[in-house]
């Protein structure tokens, strides 16, 4: 093995900007110099010999001068000096100065301070010359009894590091440390001697285990996180002894300590299969919920979700009904919504998959459907409509809750659907009755006109003035933009803060709740009609109905409301009163059939979607095992042959050590090459090309410099500089170039946010023996891709469109294609910004020569990114008409929305294959 290839431990920083001493001048301060010159010259030393210089005549100098000194400083410098320099001559034989210096170390082993004997211990792990260490071990052994527990630890090390790499110096060690082990007292020395014990002799270590089991839940974490580690191993190896150690496993779970505690609990998992594993797992990771962090919260629900089954779901929903209660307990904030919006949609999931629990969710969340937060409300409220459909026996349940609630609803479009609800499945006589009394209650006295105009006689007061907000462009499901202006009163009266719900959005100009509200009437007054058998009773309902759409009509058509009736809404309530008039069978069957069967259709269609999204999602995930492999068993597998089954440490540790293999990866050297930037030209003096690997929030530039001229190049130096929010780290060391040499540079550049990067800069040298000034060649600019941090995300049409509403940043891209097929050229757009389509498949099948598609994707920074195609094949310009029309892109920042811009304006040029 040659220097170069040598194990290094230590790292030691040098400043190149200084003159290396001559030998002469370090001897003479290693002989006459004070400590402190002494203390100096030994640093040079160390550094000119780490930088592979041999200075074979100071050995003897620094045994004969500097070992024998008692300062603590020098004896730390020494030890790594011992470390690094030379030992052996070139034919391999241990040198003879290294007898004196064996000596030093055994003196060392036996000094009354602590530091210097442990110091010494954890050198000694280091030597690889086992005629060092030979002479050594009866001051080792003797260490091992020491009354510091500093030294008697670092003396277990140092046993169980001689014992692997040269047994046959201490063949007791095993039992050595066993017996240490049995009488310690000190936690960490107990942790040392049992992690020597499972790699050394692991039968031993399960016999000591087995003797202190009952007591594991008092050790130290330390210790038990080696115990959880042994666990493991044992019965990973050996499956049959499992039933031996759950019980300790199931104990640590209660450890004070969270890393035992989730070392613990990942090991159970992995080893058994109870399902009360899975239940202790499921309520440990829901205390992660105290967090304030939104989205470990939203990734904490996931993998509650994830994990839940028949046994635990009952012990979950009572857990997440808890943080519902407290979310209308705590102050109103932004994040307490959003957080209540989860909480709802987890529950939703629940009852979904587990109906047993539908009948306890639905009294708490219904509570909801009168927030503040409309979003929160509108979860709430589509959760409800899925339930009521899916479940027949929770109608009545959820009916009357509705009917308990539904006078506090705030918001118009949560009363929209309340109100479809009702008129959908109130199917009883005294149901049908509470429901009209509601809409009675919640209209106020009518006719509206009339009882309007005495209350407001001489009561509206003049400075009171009826203000439009700004006119917002919002983002339909269809692509498609829809107009929609706020209206708010500068002072509102104690009168309008009076008013019943419905009647307030009347007057508000709200007709479209109108119509909704015929519809129910309508429904519910056919539904009376077949149920109650008496004439007098059933007109008397019908009239009813039909007087509430008639005085809603009146108000529409006067000028007390804010905003007038619209034509669609007239038609509709019209239409509801020529229904109830004429009471046909089939608007009989279109009422009270046809609404159910399109929610029922709706539901199964959605449903199929997400099935086939799931699909899609397994069918991308690699296949780790062929049709063709063989079975392994593991009951049947010999304790040597378990190599089937990868041991989870060890990956750990792997992965801790940036040694993770990649199946997918099957060409590196390919993949490596494609991001290789050439920033110079092949006639430049100096030739320099770039690796760059993105790595989340780092890039690393691995820079390769070629000396192509027949000159020394000193002081060769990258100078870089960043555009954008990059920021380099630290700049890079100048160093020395022979001619034709070559070296690598590694600069590492830290990303702030989702945008188009630049780095540029220049490479400065000079040369040796030359006059000139410095010489400087100039890169090529390396462009960062805004692909490397965007990931395809998915959001409801809600948030979709509250998103494109709140984003103040769009930038519009003109499409300029020579693709002619729509689908074609959507999927290329998708391919190339990494960003996924919203819209279902279905919307987006058949051909009509027009296509409209919403396309979100979310960065690793959390920045949202939001797009809408609208694209369409001009007929009339024949069938190789290429696409046209338009791609906004919305976002929170600039940057992104620019970057993003840029990125379609490059990619659409292509031509389709």
């Amino acid at each position: 093995m040659t220097a170069a290839e040598n194990v290094c431990y230590t790292l030691i920083n040098v400043p190149m900007d200084s003159e290396p001493p001559s030998e002469i001048s370090l001897k003479n301060d290693l002989e006459k110099g004070d400590v402190k010159s002494k203390t100096e010259a030994l640093k040079k030393v160390i550094i000119m010999i780490l930088n592979g210089e041999k200075l074979p005549g100071l050995l003897m100098t620094i045994i004969r001068f500097v070992l024998p000194l008692q300062d603590h400083t020098i004896k730390k410098l020494l030890l790594v000096f011992w470390e690094i320099v030379p030992k052996t001559t070139p034919d391999g034989r241990l040198l003879h100065e290294m007898i004196l210096v064996c000596d030093a170390y055994r003196k060392d082993l036996q000094h009354p301070n602590e530091f210097i004997r442990g110091s010494t211990l954890r050198f000694l792990c280091k030597l690889k010359e086992a005629e060092l260490l030979e002479p050594l071990m009866p001051a080792i052994r003797a260490c091992l009894e020491h009354r510091h527990s500093y030294v008697r630890r670092n003396a277990v090390l140092a046993i169980y590091t001689i014992y692997r790499n040269f047994e046959h110096l201490i063949p007791d060690a095993p039992e050595l440390i066993h017996d240490f082990l049995v009488n310690e007292k000190d936690a960490s020395c107990k942790r040392n001697a049992f992690m020597m014990l499972i790699h050394a002799d692991q039968d031993r270590a399960l016999d000591y285990l087995s003797t202190c089991i009952d007591q594991v839940q008092t050790f130290g974490d330390i210790l038990q996180l080696v115990i959880v580690e042994l666990i493991y191993k044992v019965c990973h190896a050996n499956p049959s002894e499992r039933a031996r150690f759950i019980r300790c496993i199931y104990n640590l779970l209660q450890s004070s300590s969270p890393a035992v505690k989730y070392e613990a609990a990942g090991t159970l998992v992995t080893l058994s299969s109870a399902p009360t594993a899975i239940k202790d797992l499921v309520m440990d990771i829901l205390r992660v919920l105290s967090t304030p962090d939104l989205e470990v919260r939203k990734k904490t629900l996931q993998l509650a979700l994830d994990l839940v089954s028949s046994r635990n779901v009952e012990e979950l929903v009572i857990v997440l009904k808890k943080e519902v209660i407290k979310t209308n307990n705590v102050s109103e904030h932004e994040d307490t919504d959003k957080y209540r919006q989860l909480l709802v949609r987890t529950l939703h999931s629940c009852s979904v998959r587990f109906p047993d629990m539908a009948a306890n969710v639905i009294p708490v969340l219904m509570e909801f459907l009168s927030d503040n937060n409309e979003a929160a409300a509108a979860d709430v409220l589509e959760f409800v409509r899925e339930a009521i459909q899916r479940f027949d026996n929770l109608r009545m349940l959820i009916v009357e809750k509705m009917l308990e609630v539904f006078h506090a609803i705030k918001s118009v479009k949560i009363y929209r659907g309340a109100l479809w609800i009702l008129g959908e499945y109130c199917s009883t006589k005294e149901d049908i009755q509470s429901v009209m009394t509601e809409i009675r209650r919640s209209l106020g006295e009518i006719p509206i006109v009339e009882s309007e105009i005495k209350k407001e006689a001489g009561e509206l007061k003049p400075e009171e003035e009826i203000t439009v907000g700004p006119v917002q462009k919002l983002v339909t499901e269809m692509g498609t933009y829809a107009t929609q202006s706020a209206l708010s009163s500068s002072r509102p009266t104690k009168k309008e803060e009076d008013r019943p719900p419905l009647r307030g959005f009347l007057l508000d100009g709200d007709f479209f709740v109108a119509a909704s509200l015929a519809t129910t009437l309508t429904k519910i007054a056919l539904r009376y009609v077949a149920l109650v058998q008496e004439k007098k009773k059933q007109n008397s309902f019908v009239a009813e109905a039909m007087l509430l759409m008639a005085t809603i009509l009146h108000l529409g058509k006067s000028s007390l409301p804010k905003k007038p009736i619209t034509d669609d809404d007239v038609d509709r309530i019209s239409l509801c009163l020529k229904v109830l008039s004429e009471c046909s069978p089939l608007m009989n069957d279109i009422f009270n059939k046809e609404c159910r069967q399109s929610l029922s259709h709706m539901l199964s269609a959605k449903l199929e979607e997400e099935k086939l999204s799931q699909k899609k999602e397994s069918e991308k995930r690699n296949v780790t095992v062929q049709p063709d492999d063989p079975i392994s068993f593991m009951q049947l597998t010999a304790k040597n042959e378990m190599n089937c089954k990868e041991d989870q440490f060890q990956l750990s540790l792997l992965a801790a050590m940036g040694n993770t293999q990649r199946k997918e990866a099957a060409d590196p050297l390919a993949s490596k090459l494609n991001k290789v930037t050439q920033l110079t030209g092949f006639s430049d003096p100096v030739y320099a090309e770039a690796y760059v690997h993105v790595n989340q929030y780092d890039i690393v530039l691995d820079v390769l410099v070629v000396n192509q001229t027949s000159d020394t190049l000193q002081n060769c130096t990258l100078e870089l500089a960043t555009l954008g929010d990059l920021k380099l780290v630290e700049k890079p060391s100048p160093l020395t170039l022979a001619p034709h040499d070559f070296a690598n540079i590694k600069a590492n550049v830290k990303v702030a946010s989702t945008e188009n990067g630049i780095i540029f800069g220049n490479i400065v040298y000079d040369v040796s023996g030359a006059a000139s000034d410095r010489n400087c060649v100039v890169l090529s600019d390396i462009h960062i891709d805004i692909m490397d941090y965007i990931q395809p995300a998915t959001c409801t049409d809600a948030e979709f469109r509250q998103m494109w509403a709140e984003f103040e940043w769009e930038n519009k891209v003109t499409v300029n294609t020579n693709m002619i097929d729509l689908n074609d050229y959507l999927q290329h757009i998708l391919k190339s910004t990494n960003m996924k389509c919203l819209t279902p498949e279905k919307a987006l099948s058949g051909y009509c020569g027009f296509m409209a598609a919403n396309l979100y994707a979310r960065s690793i920074f959390g920045e949202d990114a939001l797009a809408n195609v609208s694209i369409e094949k001009p007929i009339h310009q024949g069938p190789d008409a290429a696409v046209t029309g338009h791609i906004r892109i919305r976002a929170k920042s600039q940057g992104m929305a620019l970057s993003l811009g840029d990125k379609i304006n490059l990619s659409q040029k292509k031509t389709s294959i």
